[in-house]
């Protein structure tokens, strides 16, 4: 039987497009939420789960803070997915008779500049893959969906324009989650380590706390904080570093960490992406 890979949206979502482009030799199985992608890693129904964690535009995505913690999977790997917005519409549509633009509100934020264009009616569906279903079974054609260019192949409508984003960087990075974590070797290079925690309620906790990552040149590269629970006095931090927790300074660093906080947990150790190795090396070049 072909593995699976599950992930959160209609057939044709970004996170569709980015199981294929990771993961091309597996079968992709499409969920309603979040909460169901995790769920089917757990029951084995999928091997793996791409859950989307932040967003080069809209920045962070909320639901993983909550749900990745608790979620008894482990992050295997990242994948960067470049988020080419493109024009769909009924076969026989023409650019200049569209009147009304469906897609998600996210999506519709990061395509003004052709909804104003166009002179359209920008409409706010669930999702980008959604609103193309739609606009396939209403075939109207003077109504037009942003999505990917997928979601125009799996429900059969042409693409009018392609890459009508505002921004040409506009990328969302995803986390690849399996029941079973996976410890590479500590000599590996360009390795990640995601982590939480929360520190302890004393002055300065969090400021002793990462203090062992700077005497101990540890590369922070996330740092985000968010409530638990509702509780305004109940904060944690999700954190990223460059290394391995077996490595002796992200060790030092680790212990001193421990030290100031009531809780760490790792979510995963795991391979840099090559697009964020390309771009580091890129900054380094600039710099």
């Amino acid at each position: 039987m072909t593995s699976r890979i599950a992930f959160q949206g209609a057939p044709g979502a970004y996170s569709d497009l980015a199981c294929r482009t990771a993961c091309p030799g597996m079968a992709t199985l499409p969920c309603q939420t979040f909460e169901a992608a995790i769920e089917a890693v757990r029951t084995g129904e999928a091997e793996y789960a791409m859950l989307p964690t932040e967003n080069s535009l809209a920045g962070r995505v909320p639901d993983m803070h909550a749900l990745l913690p608790d979620s008894g999977l482990s992050i295997i790997g990242e994948h960067f997915q470049r988020v080419e917005h493109c024009l769909l519409a009924p076969r026989g549509a023409v650019i200049d008779a569209i009147r009304q633009v469906h897609s998600h509100a996210v999506a519709l934020g990061q395509v003004r500049t052709l909804v104003r264009e166009l002179g359209a009616q920008a409409v706010v569906e669930a999702d980008t893959a959604g609103s193309a279903e739609l606009v396939a079974r209403w075939n109207d054609l003077s109504r037009a969906a942003i999505a990917s260019s997928l979601a125009a192949d799996i429900y059969g409508l042409d693409i009018l324009r392609r890459n009508v984003e505002d921004a040409a960087h506009n990328t969302t990075r995803f986390y690849m989650m399996a029941r079973t974590p996976r410890l590479p070797p500590v000599e590996t290079p360009d390795l990640i380590t995601s982590f939480v925690f929360r520190v302890r309620n004393v002055p300065a906790a969090l400021y002793k706390a990462l203090g062992g990552f700077a005497t101990n040149s540890v590369n922070m590269t996330r740092l985000e904080s968010y409530m638990v629970g509702g509780q305004f006095a109940a904060t944690q931090f999700l954190c990223e570093i460059d290394g391995h927790p077996e490595q002796r300074n992200v060790r030092l660093a680790l212990e001193e960490l421990d030290f100031f906080s009531r809780e760490i947990r790792i979510l995963g150790v795991y391979p840099a992406a090559a697009f964020r190795l390309e771009q580091r090396m890129a900054r380094q070049g600039a710099d």
